[in-house]
């Protein structure tokens, strides 16, 4: 199964929350970062890897997907 067969094919539905938990802990981590105050070091350095953890957890819980095969 390719990468792009992967993406349209539907995902279960446990690993869309977990998609979702994803893309929200990115988009927290987004604002953090962009934030318009001046924020203590140590939270825009977690900030960002909150970005990066949330962005490779969407992704691949979008690559996920029921596999009909069965594989003997």
């Amino acid at each position: 199964m390719s990468i792009a067969e992967r993406f349209k094919a539907p995902t279960p539905k446990f690993w869309k929350k977990i998609q979702k938990i994803g893309l929200t802990l990115g988009a927290i981590g987004g604002i953090l970062v962009a934030a318009p105050i001046t924020l203590p070091a140590a939270i825009v350095t977690a900030a960002g890897y909150m970005v990066v953890a949330g962005g490779v957890t969407a992704t691949l819980s979008q690559l996920t997907v029921i596999d009909n095969e069965t594989n003997n």
